[in-house]
């Protein structure tokens, strides 16, 4: 499974500076001005894993292959986004197909940049575009009520838990709220209908405060409000400096490290986003491995064996007998799998074994 990040924010935020910082391309134009971004820019960017790194150089084999994260810069969403201000509704479609969601908030003055007001105020600014976005789901879910209330007239038994459920949410958006904070969110009834809508608002959201540099050491007042009102949310935040990102894009990892520490900052934006965004989302990662290639894969957590076989192909989960397990640390110990196997350390587990970040695994499967 591939995991689908989408950014967002008001125009002029340093949204696109970030996707190119995050993704280290220049696809993205920059300017000083709204509505830089016109189409929605993409890129598939593979996710540093030291663990990788280690196996690929104990193996011996020729290929490594890290698993992969898509972000989608989205054009600036304004006041009125919903009703098609600005460049429209058009653009919050493209947020639906994301598992997560950025959203940038400029914190950091600059009268050099052209901002909505006259100085940033994130309070403001979040409230803006979340306001867009609890307008676009009151919108789909309007339509969906007219099509419910019909159906139930013809199977109460099916359709009426699904139109509670519906009046629910309606009335818990128009009061202002999230569908992420929804209290009651148990139940399959929930999942499927959230799975068919796809709400925008319950996407996980992690903020990212675009400071100047002399921020990034110690929160700013801009800072502080975005993660009062996150805490709020139950969002998470993460403080970078988009412009000194993108610097870094042309230097070599060794550089890299050297000019962060520098600049007082242990991890790049990139590695503290693919950290928060993982833990967000329940996500955790295990290595599969032959005479070519090493490759990590991204699995939500919990899953067992036979799910974590099919994000390999459909047919190692049809099809599975077992997986021979190893545990990461156990590779490094013995440097290889058939040492492990002399030394006791590879787990032969069937098809309730709960898969654990790090495991290597081969699966045995019939066709």
């Amino acid at each position: 499974m591939s995991l689908s990040i989408g950014i967002i924010g008001l125009p002029n935020v340093g949204k696109s500076t970030a996707f190119n910082a995050l993704t280290e391309t220049q696809n993205a134009e920059v300017a000083n001005y709204p509505f830089c971004t016109i189409k929605p820019n993409k890129a598939i960017v593979p996710v540093p894993d030291a663990r990788l790194d280690k196996l690929h150089k104990l193996a011996g084999v020729p290929e490594k292959i890290y698993a992969t994260i898509e972000f989608v810069d989205i054009a600036g969403l304004v006041k009125g986004a919903s009703q098609g201000e600005g460049l429209g509704n058009q653009f919050l479609s493209n947020i639906r197909d994301a598992d997560a969601i950025i959203h940038v908030v400029r914190c950091f003055d600059d009268p050099n940049v052209v901002h909505i007001s006259a100085q940033p105020e994130p309070g403001i600014d979040v409230e803006i575009v979340s306001t867009e976005l609890i307008l676009a789901d009151l919108q789909q879910l309007e339509q969906k009520i007219e099509r419910l209330q019909r159906q139930v007239k013809g199977d109460r038994k099916i359709y009426g838990p699904i139109l509670e459920l519906a009046l629910a949410l309606q009335d818990f958006l128009e009061r202002g709220n999230l569908v992420h904070t929804y209290p009651e969110q148990d139940g399959e009834v929930f999942a499927q209908f959230n799975r068919e809508m796809r709400f925008l608002t319950a996407k996980p959201v992690i903020y990212v405060a675009n400071v100047d540099e002399a921020s990034l050491t110690g929160d700013n007042t801009y800072v502080e409000q975005l993660r009062l009102l996150a805490v709020e949310q139950g969002a998470e935040v993460i403080k970078l400096c988009a412009k000194l990102e993108q610097e870094l894009v042309d230097l070599s990892e060794e550089e890299t490290q050297e000019y962060l520490l520098l600049s007082g900052v242990e991890e790049s934006g990139l590695q503290q986003l693919i950290r928060k965004s993982y833990r967000l989302l329940n996500l955790i990662s295990f290595f599969s491995m032959n005479d070519n290639e090493v490759r990590a894969w991204t699995i939500h957590e919990g899953w067992k064996a036979p799910q974590a076989a099919g994000v390999i192909h459909t047919d190692f989960e049809q099809g599975f007998i077992k997986a021979e397990v190893l545990s990461y640390e156990s590779f490094v110990m013995h440097g290889s799998p058939v040492a492990a196997k002399a030394a006791g350390a590879l787990r032969i587990e069937g098809r309730d074994y709960v898969v654990t970040d790090g495991d290597v695994i081969y699966f045995r499967f019939n066709v």
